[in-house]
């Protein structure tokens, strides 16, 4: 019988291995199913929030490095020497003073506790709480339907309940979405062995839908749409140090197929950011002037202009614009992407129905303070208005954004959360 090759044992004995060889990767990766949950938009503060901690909302933060919520007064925490806790202090919100990985365990002073500092956007206020674990829960999906409960373990931070000024009523804390490790999307890809990705498609009204791991991703609709995921535009992210926000590398604005002329390299001077935390795309004001003007200038209606509504500054009479499948007929605003990409937002994502749908208003806005955030201010925060009703499939394994605008016989409210038999 012929003896194994020395090198045929070297193979079997590096894929029995426990070490991250590419063996061992190869039969643990993707094995789960991906997980699904509901999007909700609250009205009183335009947030977005997934019943994902004890049935209780947690707000979607596109930017937000962690997971962070109130905790029961006993909890389990995590040690300073644990290696999440370094990767807690990965990313330090703005005008926090660092204090150090931990404080000393109440109950054993030989203990190291650690603590993580849970920021809320919203109100610009941080807080330092323990380190510790929760349970989230969420349904496995095939893309089309729920097809099972399934709860998990998520590496989390308290925060004391006067840190949940301005978000929802009834909301427990932050779901972060960002591009890192203590974020829920790299949480959900390991604990379910599924690829680092998710899908966000955010409502107008109704649920909308996340699906974390990968799709592929349905919707009801009159002519039974196939996977949305094959219909997705790609655009690499531009990736900034020590920031875990989502920039895109866009070359331009256009209006109306003109491309808006900027002062110096003002796209290029902080980026463009993805945000859930604004409920209109705002932006720094030596761009916000060239594209209102450019706007006002293509659409041409003074005879339409009625008094503004803030925070908006152009509004016109609704009766006056004429409406279409995809909103008001005004001119496209178009991001330029590498590539010869283009990501255009119709008037159903650039027009806002205010005062009883008398009138319609441009839904950018200007940026009044710099969002400091973390690593300085970029030039545009594509607010939540201007991304719902898209499908966007956040990929971290290759960094990119895939996004498609949904056609307008379907809407993100459209998934089927009905239990598959």
């Amino acid at each position: 019988m012929p003896q194994p090759k020395p090198l045929l044992l070297l193979t079997i004995s590096l894929c029995l291995s426990v070490s991250l060889s590419p063996c061992t990767l190869a039969t643990a990766s993707y094995s789960g199913k991906p997980l699904v949950t509901a999007v909700t938009k609250d009205p009183a503060t335009s947030l977005y929030t997934s019943p994902l901690k004890d049935s209780r909302p947690l707000v979607l933060d596109l930017s937000g490095p962690l997971i962070w919520s109130t905790c029961e007064r006993s909890h389990p925490t995590l040690e300073c020497h644990h290696h999440e806790c370094a990767h807690a202090h990965s990313f330090h919100p703005p005008n926090c003073p660092h204090s150090g990985y931990g404080v000393a365990d109440e109950e054993d002073r030989f203990r190291c506790k650690c603590t993580a500092h849970p920021y809320n956007p919203f109100t610009g206020k941080s807080a330092r709480g323990d380190l510790t674990r929760v349970r989230l829960s969420a349904n496995a999906t095939d893309g089309k339907n729920p097809l099972y409960p399934v709860s998990f373990s998520a590496v989390a931070s308290c925060a004391p309940a006067s840190l949940l000024a301005k978000l929802p009523a009834g909301a427990a804390g932050v779901a972060g979405l960002a591009n890192t490790r203590l974020a829920l999307p790299a949480q959900v890809a390991r604990t379910q062995k599924v690829s680092k990705k998710f899908v966000l498609c955010l409502p107008r009204t109704g649920d909308g839908v996340a699906i974390f791991g990968g799709g592929p991703f349905f919707l009801l609709s009159p002519s039974q749409l196939g996977d949305l995921t094959s219909t997705l535009t790609y655009t690499q992210f531009l990736i900034k140090k020590n920031n875990p926000a989502y920039h895109l590398p866009v070359k331009g604005i256009a209006v109306n197929k003109a491309q808006v002329q900027f002062p110096g390299h003002a796209l290029a001077n902080g980026g463009i950011v993805l945000g859930t935390r604004v409920p209109y795309t705002e932006l720094r004001s030596d761009v916000y002037r060239p594209l209102v003007d450019a706007f006002d200038k293509a659409l041409g209606r003074d005879d339409a202009k009625v008094p503004a509504v803030a925070p908006f500054e152009l509004c016109y009479d609704s009766n006056k614009l004429g409406p279409t499948r995809i909103g008001f007929l005004v001119p496209d605003i178009v991001l330029m992407l590498e590539g010869g990409k283009n990501w255009t937002f119709s008037g159903s994502n650039s027009m806002v129905d205010v005062d009883n749908f008398r009138k319609a208003c441009f839904a950018f806005v200007e940026m009044k303070a710099e969002k400091g955030g973390y690593g300085g201010a970029p030039a545009v925060v594509i607010g939540g208005f201007q991304m719902e009703n898209h499908v966007l499939q956040f990929d971290l394994e290759k960094q990119q954004l895939g996004f498609a605008k949904l056609l307008f016989f379907t809407s993100c409210g459209n998934f089927n959360f009905t239990r598959s038999l």
